[in-house]
Parts: C-alpha cells; sequence; structure tokens
C-alpha cells in the first residue's frame, strides 16, 4: 500500500515543485521585462511641417501709399452689399441681375471648390439660373439627341460679360477680398489649406476640359439628360458645363481662365 502511496505521491510533489520553480522564473524574467520597457527612452512622432502655399499673395492689409483709397474689408457676414458694387464696376451693372442675393464669396468658394466634382448644388451657386430651356435637337422620337448648336446663346450674355471684364481690376478686388475668400474656405472645413491655391487647381482643371469636334450626342434614360460618350459623361460638373456653352464660348472662356491663371500666380 505504502508503495503504492509513494509511486504516485513522489511525483506529483516533483512536478509541482517544478511548476513553482518555472513560475517563480517566470514571473521574475516578467518584472524585468516590464521593468525594462519602463526604463526605455519614450518614442515621439514629430509630425510633419505643413507646407506653404503654393501660390501666396502679397498682403495689401499694410499701409501702402498707393492704397490710401481702400476702406477696411467688411466682416464675410456683411460683404454682400460691398462686393456687389465692385463687381458693377468691372462686369456692369447688368452682373447685380444674376447674382445671389447673399452669400455671395461663401457661395463662390462652395461652386468653385465643387467644379472639379460630379456634382454642383444650385443652392450654392452665386450666378442663378439661365432663363432659357437647355436646347437639344432630335426630339422626334428617334431616340438620337444632339446639343444643339443653338445652345450656345443662353451662354452669349454671360460670356461676353467676362470677355469685357477688365481682369486687372478684377485681380486687384480678388486680392483685396482674398482674406474673406480664406475665412470662406476655412469655414468649408479646410482651416490648413490656401484658396488660392485651390483656385489656380480648379483653373487648370477646367482648361483640360476635352474639345469636341462636331455634334454632341446625348442619351435620355430618365428625366436628364446624360452624353452618350461615357468620357464626356465621367467629366466633373465644371467641364461638361463648359462643354454645353459650346465650343467657342467654351474657348473665350479658357482664354479668360488663362490669362486671370497669370496674374493671381504672379501677385
Amino acid at each position: 500500500m505504502q508503495s503504492k502511496f509513494n509511486q504516485w505521491v513522489i511525483p506529483a510533489i516533483l512536478v509541482a515543485g517544478a511548476g513553482a520553480v518555472a513560475w517563480f522564473y517566470w514571473a521574475r524574467l516578467s518584472q524585468q521585462t516590464m521593468q525594462t520597457v519602463t526604463l526605455s527612452e519614450p518614442q515621439i512622432e514629430v509630425p510633419a511641417e505643413l507646407p506653404g502655399p503654393l501660390h501666396p499673395l502679397e498682403s495689401v492689409a499694410g499701409p501702402r501709399t498707393d492704397r490710401e483709397e481702400l476702406v477696411p474689408l467688411p466682416p464675410l457676414d456683411r460683404s454682400d452689399d460691398y462686393l456687389k458694387i465692385e463687381a458693377a464696376g468691372i462686369f456692369g451693372d447688368s452682373i447685380n441681375g444674376i447674382l445671389a442675393e447673399s452669400g455671395l464669396i461663401e457661395r463662390m468658394v462652395a461652386t468653385i471648390d465643387n467644379l472639379p466634382r460630379s456634382h454642383v448644388s444650385e443652392r450654392i451657386r452665386p450666378v442663378g439660373g439661365l432663363d432659357t430651356p437647355f436646347l437639344v435637337d432630335g426630339q422626334d422620337g428617334s431616340g438620337e439627341y444632339f446639343i444643339s448648336v443653338d445652345n450656345s446663346r443662353r451662354y452669349a450674355a454671360l460670356v461676353e460679360m467676362v470677355e469685357a471684364a477688365d481682369l486687372d481690376a478684377l485681380t486687384d478686388l480678388y486680392r483685396r477680398y482674398y482674406p474673406l475668400f480664406q475665412d470662406a474656405y476655412a469655414s468649408l472645413g479646410y482651416p490648413d489649406a490656401y484658396f488660392n491655391d485651390r483656385l489656380v487647381e480648379v483653373i487648370d482643371h477646367l482648361l483640360a476640359t476635352p474639345e469636341v469636334s462636331g455634334p454632341i450626342e446625348l442619351v435620355r434614360p430618365h428625366v436628364m439628360y446624360e452624353y452618350s460618350d461615357p468620357d464626356l459623361e465621367a467629366l466633373s460638373s465644371g467641364q461638361k458645363l463648359l462643354l454645353r456653352m459650346g465650343s467657342e464660348n467654351a474657348s473665350q472662356i479658357k482664354r479668360t481662365l488663362s490669362e486671370l491663371r497669370q496674374r493671381i500666380t504672379a501677385l
């Protein structure tokens, strides 16, 4: 009986002892590891410095002898009346008939920011909709539609207004009101971005609009017309707008944009 007892008890005691020794050394090793980690130098990641603006504008806020006639900028939420007066001096009094009643700078900034995207909401546009409808040829039940050559007339008055504008005066107006444009851009969710850089980027995007020769074919899968060519349909809202204007109007707008880009990147 005792022999059998020893056969079971003695191995059990040895196993338990070995387990206790193993646990003791494991605990000591873990404690040393924790101490080593605690005593090591903390790893601190230094954030990369944000890049500066690619196209900075020279400030006109400081005293300058040739700026004595300038009045202080109004707050952004009170700038509409001032901006409308300035715009009428550049584009003519007729510009006030198509401008939105309020939030002009905010609308301009939001629209410009959205032009390279697929859609620009009408509620943020600084210019009202056109009185004449979108003109389409081929609405005879044949199923083939094309942008009418007469559709470009819808944009004639606006294009003429842009073409006749004094770009030097427009650039000067933009530079003087730039702090308000920047504030509006920051309020869109870009506190660390520079609006003039975004404007240059959008201008470059519009200048890259493809030139299409001949009638542009459309399809009408639902209520709205779409471009039959999938490459054209994939273009942004701003590029599609240039296509709807017609090639002659689009070329004039591109020339004006190119000249404006030269001015705002040289300030």
